[in-house]
C-alpha cells in the first residue's frame, strides 16, 4: 500500500479533530477525502506529511513510517497545502527553481512530469507568484509539489475559490498525473469531485463516514429521492420542511432533494399539498442519488 493509516486519532486541548482513523491507498490510486471545513482533512494530513504528530495510531506513507522516517517522507512526498503558501516576491521561476534546489534536483530534470502544468504558466515565468490569478498560482503551486518526482502528492482542497473552468483543467492535470504512476491522496469540500476520484473516504467531525468507491456509496442510499421544483424557491423549501411526511430536504441547484418518510409515497398526495400552499408550476420526478445526498443521509446516522 502507498498510504496505511490505523487508529490515528488527535486532539487539540479538548477538541477532537480526529477519531480512530483508518484506511490505505493503493499504489498510483486517486484517492479522495470529501467532507466539510472543519472534519479534520488538514489535520490528517499534516499528520502524514510529517508536521504533526498523532495522538494514538500509526501511519506510513510509501512504506515510511510518518514518525520514525520522517526525512524519508520528506522526500518522496509532494505537498500542495490549502492556502498558497509558496513565495509571494519571487517570480514563478524563481519558485520553480527555488523548490527543485532544496530537493537536489532541476527543473529539466523532471520537465517531463511539469511539462503540461508548466506551459501554461510559462507565459508568466517572469511574473512574482503573488501577482498571479488563482488558478496560476494553483499550477504554480503544483508544478513546485511535484519538481522531484514525488512517489505520493498530498493536495489539500486545491480546488477550493478557484474558477469552475480551473477546477476542472486542474481535474485534468491529476488524471495525466496519476497516468504516470504517482498515489495522490486529495481532500475536497466539493461533492462533485468525488465522482472524479477511483475511491473515496467521506469524513465529517474527525469520523469516517463510509469507504468506497463513489458509484458504489451511492448505491448505499436507503430512499426514493425526488427533484422538486416551484415557483417559488423559498416557499417551496419553506413548506415542504412543514410537511408531516417529509424525510429530507435538501436545495439541489434549481431543485429540492425531497425523500418522504412513507413506503407507499405517492407525488400526487405532495403536489395536491403545494398547491393548497399557493405554489405554481410545480414539477416532481425521481432523480438518481449523489455522493452529496448519501453524505447527508450518514451525517444525519
Amino acid at each position: 500500500m502507498s498510504i496505511s493509516i490505523k487508529n490515528i486519532s488527535k486532539s487539540f486541548n479538548k477538541t477532537l479533530a480526529l477519531k480512530d482513523i483508518s484506511f490505505e491507498v493503493k499504489e498510483g490510486e486517486l484517492f479522495g477525502l470529501i467532507g466539510p471545513d472543519g472534519a479534520g482533512k488538514t489535520t490528517l494530513f499534516r499528520i502524514l506529511t510529517t508536521l504533526l504528530f498523532a495522538d494514538e495510531g500509526k501511519a506510513t506513507v510509501a512504506s515510511f513510517d510518518v514518525v520514525k522516517d520522517y526525512k524519508n517522507i520528506r522526500n518522496c512526498v509532494g505537498y500542495m497545502p490549502g492556502k498558497f503558501s509558496l513565495y509571494q516576491d519571487l517570480t514563478v521561476e524563481e519558485n520553480l527553481e527555488f523548490f527543485a534546489t532544496i530537493f537536489g534536483t532541476s527543473i529539466e530534470k523532471n520537465y517531463d512530469l511539469i511539462k503540461d502544468i508548466y506551459i501554461q504558466i510559462e507565459p508568466f515565468k517572469n511574473r512574482r507568484a503573488g501577482k498571479l490569478s488563482g488558478g496560476m498560482k494553483q499550477k504554480l503551486a503544483l508544478c513546485c509539489a511535484l519538481i522531484h518526482k514525488p512517489k505520493v502528492l498530498f493536495l489539500d482542497e486545491p480546488t477550493t475559490g478557484v474558477d469552475p473552468v480551473s477546477r476542472k483543467e486542474f481535474w485534468e492535470m491529476l488524471k495525466r498525473l496519476q497516468q504516470k504512476g504517482i498515489t495522490m491522496l486529495v481532500s475536497t469540500p466539493y461533492m462533485d469531485e468525488a465522482a472524479l476520484c477511483d475511491r473515496i473516504a467521506l469524513i465529517q467531525n474527525g469520523k469516517i463516514l463510509e469507504i468506497e468507491t463513489p458509484q458504489e456509496i451511492v448505491k448505499h442510499y436507503p430512499k426514493t429521492i425526488y427533484n422538486v421544483c416551484a415557483n417559488n424557491m423559498y416557499k417551496l423549501i419553506e413548506n415542504l420542511n412543514k410537511y408531516e411526511h417529509n424525510y429530507s430536504v435538501y436545495p439541489f441547484g434549481e431543485f429540492v432533494h425531497y425523500t418522504d418518510q412513507r413506503t407507499d409515497f405517492n407525488p400526487t398526495d405532495l403536489k395536491q399539498y403545494l398547491e393548497a400552499e399557493n405554489l405554481e408550476n410545480i414539477q416532481i420526478n425521481k432523480t438518481e442519488a449523489t455522493v452529496e445526498d448519501t453524505f447527508m443521509e450518514l451525517s444525519k446516522q
